[in-house]
């Protein structure tokens, strides 16, 4: 049986993008054979100041002009044009629904993973979708699986330095080691609000 292209979704308010961002997509792409790599600007990520967020338009704009000329990334608007809070089950969902030729990893960084219990229907992510945790600058790498998670899943493989974890829906988890750059949104707003340079530190 032919195995389905791998495909990977890398979510975040992206407030602003950044180098960081793109590199970590890009050595994630790499390291998992991904075909491609959606990034979904977040319309109203739980538990975040929306007061302190640019505008969706805004952020869509930025990516769009952050990922174009790369043929393996591409937009999705979904959780824009979905509006309200943006919940992860409810994109997985959308993806999985509409796109069946593909296997799809939900990529996030091991800053997150520890807090997925926290998620909306936490236990129900593992069974529509495969996920890829990163070592994201700045964080230590994990190859444990949260307590909430554990019972869930059992040990796999080691592939090429990747961790595979097996959830008993038979999704896998990769633990993944990035080299990344080491910036945050965080740092660019805060020297936007010095009236500093971000040259170099955004693709813009």
């Amino acid at each position: 049986m032919r195995k389905k292209p791998r495909v990977g979704l890398l979510g975040g308010t992206f407030n602003p993008i950044h180098i960081g961002h793109l590199r970590a997509a890009e050595e994630v792409r790499e390291i998992l054979a991904l075909e491609k790599i959606y990034f979904i600007p977040a319309a109203m990520p739980p538990l975040k100041d929306m007061t302190k967020i640019a505008s969706p338009d805004s952020r869509i704009k930025m990516v769009e002009i952050a990922i174009r000329g790369n043929p393996f990334f591409e937009l999705s608007d979904v959780e824009i044009k979905r509006e309200g809070t943006s919940y992860t089950v409810d994109t997985l969902g959308y993806f999985v629904s509409n796109f069946p030729e593909f296997e799809f990893y939900f990529i996030l960084g091991t800053d997150l993973f520890p807090e997925m219990d926290t998620w909306k229907e936490y236990k129900k992510l593992f069974e529509i979708s495969n996920f890829a945790v990163i070592t994201r600058p700045g964080f230590p790498h994990t190859d444990s699986i949260p307590p909430a998670l554990k019972d869930d899943f059992k040990y796999h493989k080691n592939e090429g330095g990747v961790i595979f974890y097996m959830h008993k829906s038979s999704k896998l988890l990769a633990l993944v080691q990035i080299e990344g750059i080491q910036i945050s949104a965080t740092r660019i707003r805060n020297l936007l609000n010095k009236d500093r340079s971000i040259k170099y530190l955004v693709p813009l």
